[in-house]
């Protein structure tokens, strides 16, 4: 009887730490989801916003909306194009996602609740990053400014994975 109350309780102290790391699950985001649903009706299908400049000059970043301060700290996937920032002519480790193509290296860029700034330390392969890839790590509602914009969140990657359409 001792040994089977011993084998359970060597299970038992292994369950906890497994529960807990079960816990910590990865949401899919779309982009639409790091806009709050309050503010989405502000938005077109791509995320920018409905009212736009049309005066003819060179159109600024929208700062319309804000971010979703209940996902902070969440382990995200999310998939997006990216601008490379930082990094070398084999890694990237700074980059911002975008949910389009052409996003920020056009005018305008969508607002910052529609960008990501991305820390990916131990650096992504840049033949990696032509296409759209999934981008996952530890989201923060964090305000970083750049000089090509703003963005709403920072994104603390620790993996690319290949877009499954």
């Amino acid at each position: 009887m001792k040994k089977i109350v011993l084998l359970l309780s060597c299970i038992m102290s292994f369950a906890i730490p497994l529960q807990s790391v079960a816990n910590e699950e990865t949401l899919t985001l779309d982009w639409i989801d790091l806009i709050p649903e309050a503010e989405r009706n502000q938005f077109d299908a791509m995320g920018m916003p409905l009212v736009t400049d049309h005066s003819g000059g060179a159109m600024e970043q929208s700062k319309l909306g804000t971010v979703r301060q209940e996902l902070n700290g969440s382990k995200v996937k999310i998939p997006g194009f990216v601008i490379p920032l930082e990094g070398d002519d084999e890694k990237i480790t700074e980059f911002l996602l975008v949910p389009y193509f052409g996003a920020c290296i056009h005018v305008p860029p969508p607002p910052p609740n529609q960008i990501l700034y991305v820390k990916f330390p131990k650096g992504a392969p840049i033949q990696q990053l032509w296409d759209v890839v999934y981008v996952i790590g530890t989201l923060k509602t964090e305000t970083l400014n750049h000089e090509l914009a703003e963005t709403g969140y920072l994104l603390e990657g620790t993996e690319i994975a290949e877009y499954d359409y």
